[in-house]
């Protein structure tokens, strides 16, 4: 009896929306943990490149600055749903976009890799998924480190150099 109704559930989950799909918060440090009231809406794999730039800082020395992301977002499946990229800013395929601000770090568990963040939204476009955004955690980072300051000299002024990196993105929004 239960094998009559399987493809009747198969298709059902097939045909659901992600978003209808509830994703639950990461464990992640009390610093980067976003407020009650918010939800998960979105959770996205990341893989590409944090890009840095040898320049020389307010005390003349030169070192590798952060430029930008620049990285494909991947749905569970691994299909690419999006972009991240300067700003930060992070828009989807659905046409939503969200720009925002850093406004806490901890150490990543992995010493060879960029810290975890939670940003807070600064803006937003289009109507999707990202449109109702508040917070971003990123978590579970993988590479991404600037090369070795000893690299970064007055001849590389200006250089440009990717460092592969991967991580996963929680988004909120209100709680519905």
């Amino acid at each position: 009896m239960i094998t009559k109704f399987l493809p009747i559930a198969i298709l059902i989950a097939l045909v659901t929306p992600a978003g209808a799909q509830s994703v639950s918060r990461p464990d992640v440090p009390d610093k980067i943990t976003v407020p009650a009231g918010e939800e998960v809406v979105l959770e996205a794999h990341a893989t590409g490149s944090q890009i840095y730039v040898c320049q020389p800082g307010a005390d003349g020395k030169f070192a590798w600055t952060l430029k930008a992301p620049d990285a494909e977002l991947h749905d569970q499946s691994g299909g690419v749903i999006g972009h991240h990229f300067a700003g930060p800013a992070w828009n989807l395929s659905d046409g939503s976009e969200v720009r925002g601000k850093a406004v806490a770090k901890v150490d990543s568990p992995d010493p060879n890799a960029i810290p975890w963040l939670l940003v807070s939204s600064t803006s937003h476009s289009g109507n999707g998924v990202l449109s109702r955004v508040t917070r971003i955690q990123r978590i579970h980072t993988r590479g991404g480190l600037a090369p070795p300051a000893a690299d970064c000299t007055k001849a590389k002024q200006n250089d440009e150099v990717r460092s592969a990196y991967t991580a996963d993105y929680y988004f909120y929004a209100p709680a519905k």
